[in-house]
């Protein structure tokens, strides 16, 4: 006799079989084109493809590879070369803070009319002159306000998840209060692993993975290690993916389990890049050196996922 409990296994099995051989747990896996601003976007989006990325996130802020004063006129003619490249483009990320940041409605109604319904938000921090409750009451009003301008052009903002003092979401608890009441569809979360990882090193991060979970629309992968700085200051250090003390075996499992399907972005923040992990239009590296680095993450991350079982 089979048990109740043994056939809803067995299906599960097989649906997670049928799930890998599909494809249907495939995460599109994004460049960051900060670390490319020493190109074009043509440039970019040809070495994006040749390197094997699924997508693109642009950088469509000041000095990035779209200005958002001219995001109208220069935006759908750079996404019209990256899709030609065969690259996707899921998001973007920009300089929005709120409704009241320079050109915001702008870029979300061109963003709108190219069929790219996500983008990178952030930039909230406390102040000393208040309590943070109520400075997360009055943060409130304008995450609603900009709840509603998504909602209209039908695109959604993704909170990035940054670590340190002041940073708002970096505890990570703030930005759950911030976001819970909204539609998902209009504000969610990029969590960055990494900086999460900062944050709460040793459980903290997986309480807040479970916390954000549910908002989650994008995940940003970068590793670092704690290291003493030239003050003799520990601080953290980023450095190249799987040398440092992010566990992405336990954090892609349980985004997998939580149904997360993207986009990834793969950060490359560690000054081995030699300049380009800061976004400078020239680097300090040979260019092969640079591509081979790039290359050496990006099979590191599939192998890494191909572990958690996502296809």
């Amino acid at each position: 006799m089979i048990t109740r409990r043994e056939l809803i296994g067995g299906l599960a099995g097989a649906a997670a079989a049928m799930a890998a051989t599909t494809g249907e747990h495939r995460l599109t896996i994004c460049a960051f084109s900060k670390h490319y601003q020493w190109a074009t976007v043509s440039e970019t989006a040809e070495t994006v493809a040749r390197l094997g990325f699924d997508g693109l996130d642009l950088t469509v802020r000041k000095g990035g590879h779209v200005e958002p004063a001219r995001v109208a006129d220069d935006l759908p003619k750079a996404v019209e070369i990256i899709r030609k490249a065969g690259l996707q483009i899921p998001m973007v990320t920009g300089d929005i803070v709120d409704t009241q940041s320079p050109y915001a409605e702008n870029v979300l109604k061109t963003l709108a009319s190219l069929g790219i319904h996500r983008y990178r938000w952030g930039g909230m921090k406390y102040t000393d002159s208040q309590s943070i409750p109520e400075q997360l009451a009055e943060m409130k009003v304008r995450v609603k306000d900009l709840a509603a301008m998504n909602k209209h052009y039908g695109v959604c903002a993704m909170y990035h998840t940054h670590s340190g003092v002041g940073q708002v979401g970096a505890s990570m608890w703030d930005l759950y209060l911030l976001i819970k009441d909204f539609d998902r569809d209009a504000v969610s979360a990029n969590y960055d692993i990494g900086h999460a990882t900062v944050e709460g090193g040793f459980g903290g991060w997986v309480h807040s993975t479970r916390l954000l979970l549910p908002y989650m629309k994008g995940v940003a992968v970068k590793d670092f290690l704690w290291r003493q700085n030239a003050k003799g200051k520990w601080a953290p250090a980023w450095c190249g993916l799987g040398k440092g003390m992010v566990d992405f075996q336990q954090f892609f499992q349980m985004i997998k389990a939580g149904g997360f399907s993207g986009p990834l972005q793969l950060h490359m923040e560690y000054p081995e890049l030699g300049g380009a992990n800061e976004g400078h239009k020239e680097f300090t590296i040979p260019k092969d050196r640079l591509i081979a680095i790039m290359k050496r993450d990006l099979d590191l991350l599939r192998g890494m996922l191909r572990d958690a079982s996502y296809s």
